[in-house]
């Protein structure tokens, strides 16, 4: 399932630091992390409103689009596909009420060490 994910986050690394005028990916990268991230935002409220109207056609649009501008924000923060597979490996049998009490636990004891 991750191959077509893993060969666009290929392309998407090579076109790091390309010709803005000749590349969409290039294009983001020259505009920065902030507009990188506007888009990330706005691909996934464009896929909520599909949800929302149960347009599955346009779902699977909107996701393809979402998971490409993710995948450019991972590029640009030095995020490879497998820091986040690992991560998500390491949830496996755990439950998600259970994993998330923990992040909170683990977030309150490092604002309560004052670091």
């Amino acid at each position: 399932m991750s191959d077509i994910l893993q060969e666009l986050f290929d392309v998407i690394e090579s076109r790091r630091g390309g010709d803005p005028d000749s590349s969409h990916t290039a294009r983001l990268f020259h505009r920065g992390r902030a507009k990188i991230a506007q888009k990330v935002g706005e691909e996934a409220t464009e896929l909520v409103i599909e949800a929302i109207r149960n347009e599955r056609a346009k779902i699977a649009s909107e996701s393809a689009d979402l998971l490409y501008h993710m995948l450019v924000l991972w590029s640009d923060a030095g995020v490879h596909p497998d820091d986040v597979w690992r991560e998500l490996q390491g949830r496996q049998g755990i439950s998600g009420i259970a994993e998330k009490k923990a992040r909170k636990l683990a977030k309150k004891a490092f604002r309560e060490s004052g670091e």
